[in-house]
């Protein structure tokens, strides 16, 4: 299997076609879900689908090392290549890991600022402007609308897709649309909401707002935790 045919099959290809074509540039999105249900492997999944069409990505990790971001995104990456049959792993590792770029805030050390002067060195001293960013670990319990009203201000500038991770509660309260707590707070300023469940087989996927669409497609996947690949639910 070829990279074309890969990306074919990624179960993206299903969640762009229920959210209208996608995310979309200038625009946050962000999967919410317990602890330890599969957040950061989903992020790995949406970062890996746009490092194999050839866009650059800037992997933001908040509460992980380095080194074990690059373990989840080899880990996710060997068993999707060789579960598909894709041809030349080697060659496409190698590319997968030229248009990604790694950077971590460990110990609550994260701001808005820090991440511009992030951004802006690496597009000075290593000629790296990110497509899509993957922001995992945010505070969500500390949120504000104009928190993030200014991260999706970064996503604008740079043209570029922001993805997030949430952390919910087992007795989260949820609104009306079912977005649960801390996430229903600030929602005004997110394009689009999935909430992700594990039940020991599956990572189950619930759209729960797609932009300012009122009726929102009754989105419901599953996918294999180790590759991220769509299994029959």
């Amino acid at each position: 299997m070829y990279r074309k045919d890969l990306n074919d099959r990624s179960p993206l290809r299903v969640f762009e076609k229920s959210i209208h074509g996608g995310l979309g540039r200038g625009n946050i999105g962000v999967a919410v879900g317990r602890h330890g249900v599969g957040k950061t492997p989903f992020l790995v999944g949406v970062a890996l689908d746009d490092l194999l069409r050839g866009r650059k990505v800037l992997h933001v990790a908040l509460n992980a090392r380095w080194d074990k971001v690059r373990e989840y995104y080899d880990e996710i990456f060997m068993d999707l290549a060789r579960t598909s049959g894709l041809e030349d792993i080697g060659r496409e590792h190698r590319e997968m890991e030229r248009h990604r770029n790694i950077h971590t805030f460990l110990g609550h050390s994260f701001s808005v600022g820090g991440l511009k002067v992030a951004i802006l060195l690496l597009k000075e001293y290593a000629q790296f402007e990110p497509e899509a960013i993957m922001l995992d670990g945010y505070d969500f319990e500390r949120a504000t609308v104009e928190g993030l009203i200014e991260l999706r201000a970064i996503a604008k500038d740079l043209n570029a897709e922001m993805w997030m991770t949430a952390v919910m509660h087992r007795d989260a309260k949820r609104d009306a649309h079912g977005i649960p707590d801390p996430v229903s707070r600030v929602a005004e300023a997110i394009s689009v909401i999935v909430s992700l469940a594990h039940d020991g087989r599956a990572v189950h996927i619930r759209l729960l707002k797609d932009h300012e669409n009122p009726d929102v497609s009754d989105l419901s996947i599953a996918l294999n935790p180790t590759t991220m690949l769509l299994i029959p639910e």
